[in-house]
């Protein structure tokens, strides 16, 4: 075996580990020794550098902005079990009623409200899914279009920030957390308006899809109605400038930002009266499931990428991807296309840790803002998230939808929101100036 052949194949073995359904951490992990030790045996690793391995690991484990992630997931865990998902469905839900497509509108605006207060996917769907997805079947609202609404609106935490996405792609990009949330901000509330925009156009052209809520279920209006909204939202909102006001005023530090709004969601729930020993059990296994991982993908690609920069892989990928005609603007379509393909194998946390550290130095080689090309990745690697038949959010839908919902209707509600991100990916490209960096 050659030398030049190293980098291709051990590209190649990790894919094939991947495809015969090894666990991602453990494929990168053992990927990495195996060709490590094959490199050593034909002359073309230094064992030296192995000795790098256990500070790389000690590395991530005293990371301060990885600790951010616990705490958002736990956040987002007591928000959705303490009933603040649910109270603002059905407040929005009132508000919105006497519209066509009210219930719909009300989804999308809880579902930027969770977004913006958990930055959990699976909580936010799986609320939303169980909450309001019978609701709108009662109502008359056709199959497709909601689950389509529930399932994208639950992923708007994937990019609306404390995003547990932007928070990874800032540790792999080497840039600020704060600058990665500012930068996503923007383009996350675009987002939303264009999933709006397309309930607007159901309703224009498909009116029978999303009907207004009839009188007999209005049971609030006026004075009552407007304290009701208030008294629900002011919580979230408190929330939300309590973890990201802070983060981008300066005064806190994400993780530390995390760590109060992890604070304030215990509040919330004792405010409730609704947290208990039980609650917080299950949101620290959950968070603590998850945290771990994190972790393990984190360390199993530090193993692989210590031995494939060993055997110049960084040098190949960078020569594949500097030798692409149209410069920069051709590295990004060429980038932007891959990552969408792989978001049908792989989700967002693999694509993070296995892609991107490939990638950041190729894009810093041609003068690319890193905090731009990660929100633009964040928002194409949301699409992981919806993308049939491997979306997550999809999975989450399926495991509380009703048994009348087809899990071809679910597919089929995902396509257009999988388009409309699409759109919002070649927005950023074209108009760079809407993602505010620095």
């Amino acid at each position: 075996m050659s030398f030049e052949l190293m980098a291709p194949l051990m590209f190649l073995g990790l894919v094939a580990f991947l495809l015969l359904g090894y666990p991602v951490a453990f494929s990168l992990a053992a990927n990495g020794l195996l060709f490590a030790f094959i490199g050593i045996q034909s002359g073309f690793f230094e064992f030296s550098l192995m000795q790098a391995l256990p500070e790389r690991v000690f590395g991530i484990m005293a990371n301060a902005t990885l600790l951010a992630i616990p705490f958002f997931t736990f956040m987002g865990l007591i928000l959705e079990r303490s009933g603040l998902a649910e109270e603002l469905l059905e407040t929005m839900g009132q508000l919105f009623g006497t519209l066509r497509g009210g219930l719909a509108y009300a989804v999308v605006f809880v579902g930027a409200l969770l977004a913006a207060t958990t930055g959990v996917v699976a909580a936010s769907v799986i609320a939303m899914g169980l909450i309001s997805l019978p609701i709108m079947l009662r109502y008359g609202y056709d199959k497709r279009l909601a689950t389509g609404i529930i399932a994208a609106s639950g992923t708007l935490a994937q990019i609306i920030p404390p995003s547990l996405v932007l928070i990874v792609l800032a540790d792999q990009l080497g840039v600020s957390v704060g600058d990665m949330y500012r930068g996503a901000l923007m383009p996350g509330l675009l987002l939303t308006v264009l999933y709006l925009g397309y309930i607007v156009a159901v309703t224009v052209f498909r009116p029978a899809a999303a009907p207004a809520l009839p009188v007999a279920a209005r049971s609030l209006s006026g004075g009552a109605l407007l304290a009701k909204a208030l008294a629900t939202m002011l919580p979230p909102l408190a929330l939300i400038f309590l973890v990201l006001g802070t983060i981008f005023l300066g005064v806190a530090t994400p993780t530390e930002g995390g760590a109060m709004g992890a604070t304030g969601a215990l509040l919330l729930a004792w405010l409730k009266g609704r947290l208990n020993r039980d609650m917080l059990g299950q949101a620290m296994d959950s968070t603590a499931k998850l945290t771990t991982f994190v972790i393990f993908i984190l360390i199993g690609s530090t193993v692989f990428s210590l031995v494939f920069r060993g055997v110049n892989g960084d040098l190949w990928v960078e020569s594949l991807l500097t030798s692409m005609p149209g410069g920069a603007l051709g590295f990004l379509l060429v980038v932007n296309l891959l990552v969408f393909a792989l978001a049908f194998f792989l989700d967002f946390f693999e694509i993070a840790f296995i892609i991107v550290p490939l990638l950041a130095p190729v894009a810093h080689k041609l003068g690319i803002d890193l905090v731009w090309f990660g929100v633009l990745l964040g928002i194409n690697m949301q699409t992981s998230f919806m993308h049939p038949p491997f979306g997550f959010a999809l999975f989450y839908l399926r495991s509380v939808a009703p048994a009348e919902v087809k899990t071809s209707d679910i597919y089929w509600g995902a396509i257009p929101f999988v388009l409309i991100q699409v759109v919002m990916v070649i927005l950023v490209l074209s108009f760079p100036g809407m993602v505010l960096v620095h």
